[in-house]
């Protein structure tokens, strides 16, 4: 049976908490410390988005934990106890190594409920990126899928989902080792917008660069019409995750959706979350959708 089982994963998916609501999706909350307070990333409601890119755009540099097995454990018991198996997507192995804290949480788990069956997918993703796989794998899942071949489905089929990021602040990607100190201040000075992907192995990856937002929005646009499956007779979903930018997300959304004409819904718009916004900081934005496979 395919209610038999029980789609997880964790708040780095940044979908908003209304959507985690609606579609019953258990989920394990990575950490963050900002300003000397530890915080649960749980999706806006110990913080608000608008103050916690407020305090970074002060000058605080929130730091981030991973999640333990202890807290995997947390999560999955109660669904085990319900006689249900799971599916759990996790963060990018990428980007983090909170893979292993589930998997051996599953291990330790399956010990004591050896009738039962966790199976833990890398999903080579971020943020609505991971977002879209998730929400993808709860349709198959509907449509009847079981765990196993849905299990082969998400493995398969996971470096088809693309994410494409500009930023308008290179602070945090110089704090984070992926442009220089001097690069950082020059592009900030002079409007210049990186164009980044995650690649293949689930990393994030410069593709290119623009000089101002909106040019780098425009690009965001034309790297979807590029790889998008079918072009713009993509009948897919797009989703669009921003860090204090929603006029910028909306812009996009707005090209989109006129490139793309058959897109399947509605845009989703959300924010990018605590602890992927620890990383980015604010001033970016990313359109995540289906196409062929990741060339990077």
């Amino acid at each position: 049976m395919t209610d038999a089982y029980t789609i997880t994963c964790c708040s780095t998916a940044d979908m908003p908490a209304s959507y985690m609501e609606e579609h019953a999706i258990p989920y394990a909350c990575f950490h963050f410390r900002l300003n000397g307070k530890e915080y649960a990333d749980d999706l806006g409601a110990s913080i608000p988005f608008e103050e916690f890119y407020r305090q970074i755009d002060e000058g605080a540099m929130p730091t981030t934990a991973q999640i333990n097995p202890e807290e995997y454990e947390a999560l999955f018991l109660p669904i085990l106890k319900e006689g249900r198996d799971i599916c759990h997507l996790t963060l990018s192995s990428g980007i983090s190594g909170s893979i292993n804290s589930a998997r051996i949480a599953a291990a330790n788990l399956m010990e004591e409920y050896p009738e039962r069956k966790i199976i833990v997918i890398d999903s080579l993703c971020a943020s609505v990126g991971y977002g879209l796989l998730v929400d993808t794998a709860l349709t198959l899942q509907k449509e009847g899928m079981d765990l196993d071949t849905l299990a082969n489905w998400l493995t398969e089929n996971r470096t088809k989902l693309h994410h494409w990021f500009t930023t308008s602040d290179l602070t945090h990607l110089r704090r984070g080792g992926r442009v220089s100190a001097s690069a950082a201040f020059f592009g900030n000075m002079l409007g210049i917008c990186p164009i980044m992907q995650v690649s293949r192995t689930g990393t994030l990856i410069p593709q290119d660069k623009c000089r101002g937002s909106k040019k780098a929005l425009r690009e965001l646009k034309d790297r979807m019409v590029r790889y998008a499956q079918d072009g713009p007779a993509y009948k897919g979903k797009c989703f669009i995750g921003h860090s204090a930018r929603p006029q910028e997300a909306q812009y996009l959304a707005g090209l989109i959706e006129e490139a793309f004409p058959q897109l399947a819904g509605k845009i989703l718009i959300t924010s990018i979350g605590t602890v992927i916004g620890s990383h980015t900081g604010p001033g970016t934005v990313v359109a995540a959708f289906w196409g062929g496979e990741r060339e990077a």
